[in-house]
């Protein structure tokens, strides 16, 4: 078993805890920046998926799993970053100019839904961001001149510098450059004071405010920034699908969304990239699911059936997600043969304030 000794401070600002972690990454970035050649045109489409949804990911995470504030409504940020990038494109506007045009004014719709839900916690807060999902999918539905309404409105390819990004290879690598650059924003925003506020706050709102955290600061705060990574996702995805219309933004886009953080792991970074890989191939297992079983019974809501079934059997059996499971399997092999199954039941009740991984 690996035990670190830290002898000064610059170990904690490392992006890298070891060697091992250093060989890991490494390898997964050569697999990642390969992956054009090794991944035909299907592979593709789904990684470019796992990579947008892992943006908005990390959005939800900052604000749910570091910040305790529950969200049902993040599919209206992502349309506001989708619209958005779809007008400016439209314009002529430079890449760069709409997709910060795309986080920005998704950041102050954040804070537009923060400020009125200052007051309000737990399920109250959930109904209200749900409210403001339908809101924001009506404007969407109605505002005909502007967003085309139920028709929808075409996208077009991404332009950077001048240059079209037309195949998958190129979007890709776009993709996979901004989920790169966010998840390292992420990490190190935890590691500020503002991230140890967020979660201060996530511990316990009262003994933050006794700290001297500010409260409607940091909850608004962490409202804009994750509703600025989802409008950075909703503009990619506006680019990947090439067609946008309200319908895509509804309820059950949010639902998605929050799944990607309950199954990945509530409090881990990791786990929005885990849980945007689970969420995007699941739905390819059970098409081949659907295959296996006779012609004609297959029911036509087996995807909502077992999405839910999913999320309850994590919620039951693995409150810590995919991520949390990788670490009991890891401690399992440190640890062989004097692993404890209650060792993680116990870590939770005085670690929680320690899942910055």
């Amino acid at each position: 078993m690996r035990f670190i000794f830290k002898t000064d401070y610059e170990q904690d600002l490392r992006l890298f805890r070891h060697g091992g972690q250093k060989f890991w990454y490494g390898v997964l970035g050569a697999l990642l920046l390969a992956a054009p050649w090794w991944a035909g045109d299907y592979v593709m489409t789904q990684l470019h998926f796992v990579l947008i949804y892992s943006i908005v990911g990390f959005g939800l995470m900052l604000l749910t799993g570091f910040t305790g504030q529950i969200s049902l409504g993040h599919a209206a940020f992502l349309a506001v970053g989708a619209y958005t990038e779809a007008l400016l494109q439209a314009q002529g506007m430079p890449f760069v100019v709409s997709i910060t045009s795309a986080a920005l004014l998704s950041a102050a719709v954040g804070i537009i839904v923060g400020l009125p839900a200052l007051r309000l916690k737990g399920i109250y807060l959930a109904i209200a961001t749900l409210a403001f999902n339908v809101i924001v999918e009506e404007i969407t539905a109605r505002w005909h001149s502007l967003t085309g309404g139920n028709e929808g409105m075409l996208v077009k390819a991404v332009r950077v510098m001048g240059y079209a990004l037309e195949t998958d290879a190129q979007f890709y690598y776009l993709c996979l450059a901004l989920t790169v650059i966010c998840a390292l924003a992420c990490i190190n925003l935890l590691r500020s004071p503002t991230g140890r506020a967020f979660i201060a706050i996530r511990d316990s709102e009262i003994s933050a405010s006794c700290m001297g955290v500010n409260l409607a600061k940091y909850k608004t705060m962490a409202f804009a920034i994750s509703a600025a990574l989802t409008g950075v996702g909703g503009a990619l995805y506006a680019h990947k699908v090439g067609f946008i219309s309200p319908e895509q933004f509804g309820l059950f886009q949010s639902i998605e969304l929050i799944t990607i953080v309950i199954l990945g792991g509530v409090g881990f970074l990791h786990g929005a990239v885990l849980g945007a890989a689970f969420i995007i191939v699941l739905p390819q297992l059970i098409s081949i699911a659907k295959g296996w079983l006779p012609e004609g019974t297959a029911p036509s809501g087996l995807q909502a059936v077992v999405f839910g079934l999913v999320l309850i059997l994590f919620i039951i059996f693995e409150p810590l997600g995919l991520y949390g499971r990788w670490l009991k399997i890891r401690a399992w092999f440190e640890l062989f043969p004097f692993y404890r199954k209650g060792m993680f039941r116990r870590q939770k009740s005085y670690m929680k304030s320690e899942r910055l991984r």
